[in-house]
């Protein structure tokens, strides 16, 4: 692992932010305000954190104009300490940088058409067909199906899987074991069981995409399923067939989007949210967790359901009052005609 060490008049030039203090002091790390040391970079985007200003050992911190008197030592102020921060960890990146070639032990099929500087890791197979441009990365035990296609610069982590007739944006990045293009859900009822419906579609994905580990993107039945620039999608979320998803939405861990539901852009889906098949939420439509939506949303803000924690004698007296609740309607409702 390459060590990486930084002045900080260096980093306040790369990260556009206002040096206050020592511009050559040497920083080789980032850290949270309670385990900096005099050579971390720490930050603070939240006021809730404010009470470790005066405590912590930080060689320097990305702070705010509004806080910045609050912290006596180096400092880098800027406006969106939060964006610094995130620009700053590409700088402090410990991912090992793969080899360009393939792996003696990978499998590529015939016809395709791979750049000269993508890495095929080991034991990778990749089918006939298939299209790897500049700057690809496809990581161990990988597995591209025929007639793919796979954007510049977009990196496969170990042992994912993309089925045939899958096309990937540039700059994307697919983590552990996400699987893209499996068949939807479709069966159609029949005597004695169910008639699979074989899915004819395709996934695409648009550029600078995130998918995180063990998530699922179904194929689409006749369309293809649709993943617009710019979304970022978190560890084990299944999205079915044909789902459309617009620009720049989030979707957090243990979500589940059912079938041919459109979500527009700039959305948020909180943590195990789940969104029933056929509808649309419209752009900046924001879900908070374990929400369940059930029909479409036409207007932008934020939208709950779910029943809050509360102590189990609370909530079993809440639970029992919401069962009455329909009688009790009924009963106001006479009372008021009266």
């Amino acid at each position: 692992m390459v060590k990486r060490s930084y002045q900080l008049l260096e980093l306040a030039q790369h990260l556009d932010a206002v040096l206050v203090g020592d511009s050559k002091h040497e920083i080789s790390a980032l850290a949270t305000l309670q385990n900096a040391n005099a050579h971390s970079l720490g930050f603070i985007a939240n006021p809730a954190y404010k009470k470790y200003l005066t405590s912590t050992q930080a060689g320097a911190l990305l702070i705010h104009p509004d806080l910045q008197d609050e912290f006596s030592g180096n400092k880098l102020v800027t406006t969106n300490p939060y964006i610094a921060y995130a620009r700053a960890s590409a700088l402090f990146s410990s991912a090992p940088v793969p080899a360009i070639g393939i792996h003696p032990t990978a499998v590529v099929g015939e016809n395709c058409v791979i750049a000269s500087d993508v890495s095929i890791g080991a034991n990778a197979v990749i089918g006939d067909a298939v299209t790897l441009a500049e700057g690809v990365v496809i990581g161990p035990g990988c597995y591209i199906g025929d007639d793919s296609l796979i954007g510049k610069n977009t990196r496969l982590a170990a042992n994912v899987s993309i089925y045939h007739g899958i096309t990937i944006g540039e700059n994307c990045i697919l983590h552990s074991g996400c699987v893209i293009g499996a068949d939807g859900f479709g069966f159609a009822p029949q005597a004695g069981g169910w008639l699979k419906i074989h899915q004819l579609g395709g996934v695409v994905i648009g550029n600078n995409v995130e998918i995180g580990a063990c998530t699922c993107i179904d194929r689409g039945a006749l369309d293809d399923t649709w993943i617009a620039d710019g979304v970022i999608i978190d560890n084990q979320v299944q999205i079915a067939h044909n789902v459309r998803i617009g620009k720049n939405t989030a979707i957090a861990g243990h979500s589940a989007i059912a079938g041919s539901t459109t979500i527009g852009a700039n959305c948020t889906i909180s943590g195990a949210v789940a969104i029933v098949g056929h509808i649309s939420l419209t752009d900046k439509v924001h879900i908070t967790a374990r929400s369940l939506v059930s029909a479409s949303i036409s207007e932008a803000g934020s939208y709950s359901s779910g029943t809050p924690l509360a102590q189990t004698k609370d909530w079993r007296k809440n639970a029992a009052r919401f069962r009455q609740l329909d009688s009790l309607a009924t009963r106001l409702i006479k009372l008021e005609r009266k």
